[in-house]
């Protein structure tokens, strides 16, 4: 189970996703804990279960115990928060925003990583889940924290890429050939 044999699951009409995810997360420039702390947070977050099942086990392989567990973390709080505050967003009454939020999301204190590792998979997520409030506030803090805009934009690679996997692959499973 690997990044090889998700990119073998690619069918022929989408050669190019094959292309992207060799470029994306076989190429990275990321240090390995950033790269596949980001694959695995957003593998989480695109729900599908061969991507998830490929691209976690590598992910298992590479990643510390602490940042294995810090990845998940932030795709557990980003699924709560992305749907949270873009939802506040998208209401047209502003009172929402407003008000307290009332929801506890304890990873913040301490997520037992370096926290731009940990920014990085969250802004990810958030990429995946479409949340714009939650893209900003994320991409603030890791440009505030001197991460350049190719580092940012790596991330949303790495989730646009896997999102298009799981996409690819979910659609395959229930049409076949």
């Amino acid at each position: 189970m690997s990044l090889d044999a998700l990119k073998a699951q690619i069918p022929d009409y989408a050669p190019e996703l094959r292309h992207n995810l060799d470029l994306v997360i076989g190429r990275s420039p990321l240090p390995e804990q950033r790269l596949w702390g980001t694959v695995l947070a957003t593998a989480i977050a695109v729900r599908s279960p061969v991507v998830l099942r490929e691209l976690g086990a590598e992910a298992r392989e590479r990643l510390a115990p602490e940042a294995w567990t810090a990845a998940r973390a932030a795709a557990a709080k980003m699924a709560l928060t992305n749907v949270f505050h873009r939802t506040r967003h998208l209401l047209s009454d502003p009172a929402y925003g407003g008000l307290r939020p009332g929801l506890r999301v304890n990873v913040l204190g301490d997520p037992g990583v370096d926290r731009v590792d940990f920014e990085l998979w969250s802004f990810a997520v958030s990429a995946v889940n479409a949340c714009g409030l939650c893209l900003d506030a994320h991409e603030q803090a890791l440009r505030a924290a001197g991460v350049d805009r190719e580092v940012v934009q790596e991330a949303f690679k790495i989730a646009a890429v896997v999102q298009a996997a799981g996409v690819t692959l979910d659609a395959e499973a229930v049409l076949g050939n």
